[in-house]
């Protein structure tokens, strides 16, 4: 059975989560403690609110160095996607740096509204496991902010102007969605996400 760890960093969705994996029969606590997080088979990110509270939730508890060291799958959601590149606009926030490249605010215009919030397709750019069985499929966002594709794009949404949806690299994972609030595809992704091993 997996054993997933989800990283307190405040302001989060827990709940939701939590309830996401048990449905799918693995066991899910809330962790800050290098140790319990180390012996996870799967670590999620998951994050509300702004990438400065984020990051100093994540520096004050002494993760940093944890997260950027795990050898097991991690998959940052929403703003757990965004902190694991280098920097974010918001605030001109240095992150964690996984992932090159700086986080961008979505452009306003006349028709498209910011932040970004409902149903969106996301669709695969290169195969990953991620989404096996549900490229194409809508997930829910809410965001003012995202990455631009570039070489660690595996998927891409489009908001005014097309944009990463999930990124990967080694066991590094994100999605800007939340897959906790996308009904069934939601569900599938997270349970792709547990058949991942490195």
């Amino acid at each position: 059975m997996a054993n997933v760890v989800l990283l307190s960093t405040g302001g989060s969705n827990y709940t939701s989560l939590q309830s996401a994996f048990k449905r799918l029969g693995a066991s899910c606590q809330l962790s800050t403690d290098s140790e319990t997080i180390a012996a996870a088979s799967h670590v999620i990110l998951p994050g509300v609110g702004s990438a400065s509270s984020a990051m100093h939730s994540i520096e004050q508890q002494g993760l940093a160095p944890v997260i950027r060291t795990l050898k097991q799958p991690l998959l940052g959601i929403c703003l757990g996607m965004q902190i694991l590149y280098q920097s974010s606009d918001e605030s001109e926030q240095a992150c964690l740096g996984i992932f090159k490249g700086s986080i961008k605010r979505l452009a306003n215009a006349p028709s498209i509204r910011v932040p970004h919030m409902g149903w969106n397709s996301v669709q695969s750019t290169r195969e990953n496991p991620l989404f096996k069985g549900i490229d194409g499929a809508d997930f829910y966002f809410v965001h003012s902010y995202a990455a631009a594709l570039d070489e660690n794009s595996i998927a891409q949404s489009t908001h005014g102007q097309a944009f990463c949806a999930a990124v990967a690299s080694e066991n590094f994972y994100g999605v800007q969605f939340h897959p906790e609030r996308s009904g069934p595809q939601g569900q599938t992704l997270l349970e792709n996400f547990l058949g991942i091993s490195v």
